[in-house]
């Protein structure tokens, strides 16, 4: 199906709630092409959330309120006063699960139109309805008419039957429920959920990479999330348990110092791939427990970056094995993006491309006009891609398919009144 925009002068709100950081991005379509400029920024440090799940709902509530009012007070010229109602949120990977369906309907010689596409989409979704899961994305990713495949976009087309091949991903209903209380707590409603590797893939990848085959690896806080493009959609999602709190976590215990002056080692000295000078360069590593900091204690940074390394290395096996998992084989592409805060960290780039041996390179938001430098980092590539989503792939939400679709025949039309009366 083509891609409908909303329309210009629309706005549209994003929340991104990860294990580091909460962001909200506030912005507004600008031209008949979909194009939107940011126009409100939030970005607060996370509070409540460990290794992508809801550990304190009260305080994940506090850090989305304070994220929020501040991305409203910098749109408060479009906002009018009115607080914000609607955001479309990430979900975390880890509680997301791809499934990979084929859904066939009767066309009967007729020009095929974007309800017959829909059809095919509501059926595929009654094979995974539960009350373990929800549905979060239905993507259509390859159709066959009359045996005939390869067709990307069939409607116009006439026929007797189709097939379509689609994607679609689930969301763990206990998690779901868990950050919907904390964000219906701010009194937001929930629009959608789009999982972050899919979102920040939206934001980074440019179109030669989603047709061609690419994977986008979205390395947070807690948790890391991929995605596989090919054909222009997304064909496969997963995540691992691991972050790069992990990597700032082993730097406080390998080196005996603070959380806090962990995470300043790695941002100001860290590397995931040494070099000669490492061994003569020392810096100041601060000792647990002791206030003031009155004598030195230098170690050499190949000590640090000794400690960074294999945790990187551990990352990008646990991603190389969950490829090798997926069946997916050729069609994962030999390309890799990296996004999110934790793919910063200098030399990881090299490091990915030795032990997933693709060609890598560090992705950021590019379909964004108007945002401020500092959130315009790989960092922001979800939070970013949220918006995208919410502008342009609302077709892809379970909830439209469902609310759009005509039935077809005499009784899928029956079936669908009893499901709506009954």
């Amino acid at each position: 199906m083509k891609y409908k925009h909303k329309p210009k002068g629309s706005l549209l709100a994003a929340l991104d709630v990860g294990t580091s950081k909460i962001a909200c991005f506030i912005a507004q379509v600008i031209d008949d092409e979909g194009t939107f400029e940011v126009l409100g920024v939030g970005n607060y440090v996370s509070d409540g959330v460990k290794g992508g799940t809801m550990a304190d709902i009260g305080a994940a509530e506090a850090a989305i309120r304070n994220t929020v009012h501040a991305a409203e007070n910098m749109a408060a010229n479009v906002m009018k006063g009115y607080p914000l109602r609607e955001v479309v949120v990430n979900l975390p990977g880890l509680h997301a699960m791809s499934h990979g369906h084929t859904a066939d309907v009767n066309i009967s010689g007729h020009e095929i139109t974007d309800n017959d596409v829909r059809r095919a989409l509501m059926k595929a979704q009654d094979k995974v309805l539960s009350n373990e899961y929800e549905l979060i994305h239905t993507v259509p990713i390859g159709y066959c008419i009359d045996g005939h495949d390869g067709i990307r976009e069939p409607c116009g087309m006439f026929g007797q039957n189709m097939s379509v091949d689609i994607h679609m991903v689930t969301g763990n209903m206990g998690a779901l429920r868990n950050m919907s209380s904390a964000i219906e707590r701010s009194h937001l409603d929930i629009t959608a959920f789009c999982t972050s590797a899919y979102a920040a893939g939206l934001a980074s990848l440019v179109e030669d990479e989603m047709d061609l085959g690419c994977t986008v690896i979205d390395m947070g806080g807690g948790v890391t999330s991929f995605a596989v493009f090919l054909g222009g959609n997304m064909i496969f999602s997963d995540a691992i348990p691991l972050g790069g709190q992990h990597v700032t976590n082993d730097i406080a215990k390998g080196l005996t110092t603070s959380l806090v002056d962990a995470e300043r080692l790695k941002a100001l000295y860290g590397s995931a791939m040494g070099s000669n000078s490492d061994e003569g360069e020392l810096i100041d590593v601060p000792r647990l427990g002791e206030e003031g900091h009155h004598e030195p204690n230098h170690i050499p940074r190949s000590l640090l970056i000794g400690i960074i390394q294999p945790r990187i290395e551990e990352i990008f096996e646990l991603v190389r094995a969950r490829f090798g998992d997926s069946g997916l084989g050729q069609a994962i592409g030999r390309r890799v993006v990296l996004t999110g805060g934790a793919s910063q960290i200098p030399g990881l780039r090299d490091l990915g491309q030795h032990v997933l041996d693709k060609q890598v390179r560090l992705g950021r938001p590019i379909r964004l006009s108007g945002l401020p430098d500092a959130v315009a980092g790989p960092a922001f590539a979800t939070i970013a891609g949220l918006l995208t989503y919410a502008s342009e792939r609302t077709d892809e939400m379970p909830a439209e398919i469902m609310s759009q679709v005509e039935p077809g025949t005499l009784l899928e039309r029956t079936r669908m009144w009893l499901k709506e009366n009954w």
